[in-house]
C-alpha cells in the first residue's frame, strides 16, 4: 500500500510540475498582441517594398514607351 501511495504521490507531483511548466510557456495576451503587431509591421514593409518596385517598373515602361513614340515621330 505504501508503494502504491508513494507512486500515486509521485505521479501527482509530476503532473502538477508539468502543468506549471506548460502554463509558464504559454504566450500571454500582451505577448500575442506584440507579436501580431510586429508581423503586421513586417508585412507592411514587404508590401511597401513591392509596390515601390512596381512603381519603378511602371516608370521605366512608360519612359520606354515615350522614347519609342519619339523615335516613331522622327522616322515619319
Amino acid at each position: 500500500m505504501k508503494r502504491i501511495f508513494a507512486f500515486m504521490l509521485l505521479l501527482v507531483a509530476l503532473s502538477v510540475a508539468w502543468s506549471i511548466l506548460a502554463q509558464a510557456q504559454r504566450a500571454t495576451t500582451a505577448e500575442n498582441m506584440r507579436r501580431s503587431r510586429k508581423e503586421a509591421k513586417q508585412q507592411q514593409k514587404v508590401s511597401k517594398k513591392l509596390s515601390k518596385k512596381q512603381r519603378k517598373a511602371m516608370k521605366k515602361y512608360e519612359k520606354s514607351q515615350r522614347k519609342a513614340a519619339k523615335a516613331n515621330r522622327r522616322t515619319r
